[in-house]
């Protein structure tokens, strides 16, 4: 019996090994790309003229920003450094409880957390670095605030999230990710 114990606990172990494997690769690639664009809008945009893509509707256009999204709460490296930790933090948590990646159920919310990560560790890598997230695309025709690929992440995993729970997962789905302690009722 204890061996069986045993057994089973080291494939438990196994199997968050790989989630995080999974999280920690496939968000590594998608701050790499975000990233990427990040020094191609540098190399090309800034100190240049807006190029237009589409007329009238869309451009790439080179910005700094010092706050969040929308311009708010300019120059708060501080305030988003801890936010960028505590999204770190949320994360590993999300992933240590997920089941084993061929319970395919979770994969949406797997990629949705990566997403979120990579967005999150993108940006920041901005703030740390140079005091301001790169921004570079610009939907003139709505005249909406200027974004970059990490802001498209977050954005899409988000909305992603949002129908994932309201759509397809459970309320007994996510009991996986109830914080153990206090008092049960």
């Amino acid at each position: 019996m204890k061996n069986e114990e045993q057994k089973n606990a080291r494939s438990a172990i196994q199997a968050r090994a790989a989630n995080f494997a999974f999280w920690i690769v496939a968000s590594w690639l998608f701050v790499q790309a975000d990233q990427y664009t990040k020094r191609l809008a540098v190399l090309h945009l800034k100190g240049q003229k807006a190029i237009v893509v589409w007329e009238g509707v869309f451009e790439l256009f080179y910005s700094e920003n010092k706050g969040a999204a929308f311009g708010i709460l300019q120059g708060q490296q501080g305030f988003f450094f801890i936010t960028g930790i505590l999204v770190m933090a949320a994360a590993m948590y999300m992933i240590w409880q997920m089941p084993p990646w061929k319970d395919r159920h979770y994969h949406g919310l797997r990629l949705c957390i990566v997403l979120i990560t990579a967005g999150a560790l993108g940006n920041m890598a901005d703030r740390v670095s140079q005091g301001y997230v790169v921004d570079f695309l610009y939907f003139k025709l709505i005249d909406f605030p200027i974004f970059n690929v990490a802001d498209i992440y977050v954005t899409t995993a988000t909305a992603i999230l949002i129908l994932l729970m309201l759509f397809f997962y459970s309320e007994s789905d996510m009991e996986i990710f109830r914080l153990r302690g206090g008092r049960q009722s």
